[in-house]
């Protein structure tokens, strides 16, 4: 009998204290004798078989406290049973159950012998005296010769690794992927802060002589840092510098001073409350930002200034303004120098972002208005990069026409 079965037994029958360690050997009573260190056929859920000794010192301790039985198991050096498999194992081994699927026979050193045979309903060796056509008869009975295809299958499989293993990480230095991430995350704040030095000075090329208005000249890719942009929009010059882009200052609004360089950036929408927690120091009254992804590979990098303060914008700054983020309230617009919504929107592209599932009565006022509607879900952040993208593609386009105009 095999070392699982004859602990079964022997637990079934009450004989447990029968069960006696000497030196690195299990007696059970009068009739079998097992290495302490031998592996049965109950397998883990993390895919490794439990030695005899684990076993043995769970079932005679079933009546004491997980945690406890954990302490005492390792002071005396024995591998525990997991506390994913401390029910099932005592339930199996008491009777409770009649059978598992982590009972795995033959056991892979005895895949070799052709007459070893299990029945899922009944997980005990069949005799070794068995012959080869009477095991073939069993295989190929219905569904009990599909189980037997089973174990077979499980008996030939051989784990290379436990999760215990995997976390160990032999032969494994992560000390350089922490320096290479330091160092990543030094250059970007280090890039970061230049941006913002650089945010104010005009090395944006916006338009250029480039057949789809874009850039200033000079090389196609980066900046020119001798010439000062001009845009030369309908009804008006805009001024020197960098373009601006508009934001509402009210946090009901999707986009914000907080939240749109993420946006525009990186395309991730991040909620304007959980972005302006992560900030420290106070609100910033201007952020630079690029369009970094694109469609055309042949693109030109172009900084914007976002701000959320339109009554701080002198005559010249007005000018610069190329794109506004609406809130879809009439007050937004209170003092700014148009006569109404029609010159704004034709002078300036309109952005109203919203959810997707909001309700209609959300952008009811905004579709009056000549501005484009851009929709994000809630949920699923992988799409925020499209939108974004949208919002690009349809600025850049806004300011090519007119450019052309």
């Amino acid at each position: 009998m095999d070392p699982l079965s004859a602990l079964r037994d022997f637990t079934i029958r009450g004989d447990l204290d029968k069960i006696i360690r000497i030196n690195d050997e299990f007696r059970f009573g009068n009739e079998y004798t097992f290495p302490c260190s031998t592996k049965t056929a109950y397998r883990s859920k993390q895919g490794n078989l439990y030695t005899l000794e684990t076993l043995v010192y769970c079932i005679q301790n079933t009546k004491i406290k997980f945690t406890n039985y954990l302490q005492d198991a390792l002071a005396l050096g024995i591998p525990p049973v997991t506390y994913i498999d401390w029910k099932p194992v005592k339930e199996y081994l008491s009777g409770k159950l009649s059978s598992t699927d982590s009972i795995v026979f033959p056991l892979p050193q005895e895949s070799q012998n052709p007459n070893l045979n299990y029945r899922p309903d009944d997980p005990m060796l069949l005799d070794s005296r068995i012959d080869d056509s009477a095991a073939a008869d069993k295989v190929n009975n219905g569904n009990e010769g599909v189980e037997n295809h089973v174990s077979l299958i499980y008996a030939n499989e051989r784990p290379l690794k436990d999760r215990e293993s995997l976390l160990e990480c032999k032969n494994r230095d992560f000390y350089g992927v922490l320096v290479a991430s330091t160092r990543r995350e030094e250059e970007r704040h280090k890039f970061e802060s230049q941006q913002r030095k650089d945010g104010l000075v005009a090395k944006s090329r916006l338009m250029g002589a480039d057949e789809r208005g874009i850039g200033y000249g000079g090389d196609e890719l980066g900046y020119d840092s001798a010439a000062k942009p001009k845009m030369h929009l309908k009804g008006g010059k805009i001024g020197e510098g960098v373009p601006i882009i508009l934001v509402p200052s009210a946090f009901q609004t999707l986009i914000t001073i907080y939240n749109v360089k993420e946006f525009l950036e990186d395309g991730i929408f991040i909620p304007t409350d959980v972005k302006a927690k992560q900030m420290k120091g106070p609100k910033p009254e201007c952020v630079t930002v690029q369009k970094k992804f694109s469609t055309d590979r042949n693109r030109v990098m172009t900084a914007y200034e976002v701000r959320d303060k339109p009554s701080a914008l002198k005559g010249d700054d007005w000018d610069r303004v190329v794109a506004v983020f609406v809130l879809g309230k009439e007050w937004q617009f209170k003092d700014w120098p148009f006569k109404d919504h029609v010159e704004i929107f034709n002078k300036i592209i309109g952005f109203f972002m919203r959810f997707e599932d909001d309700s209609v009565e959300s952008a009811k006022i905004v579709k009056q208005w000549n501005v484009k509607i851009i929709s994000i879900s809630k949920n699923k952040r992988h799409q925020d990069r499209a939108a974004a993208l949208e919002v690009w593609d349809r600025l850049e386009e806004f300011v090519r026409s007119q450019s052309h105009t």
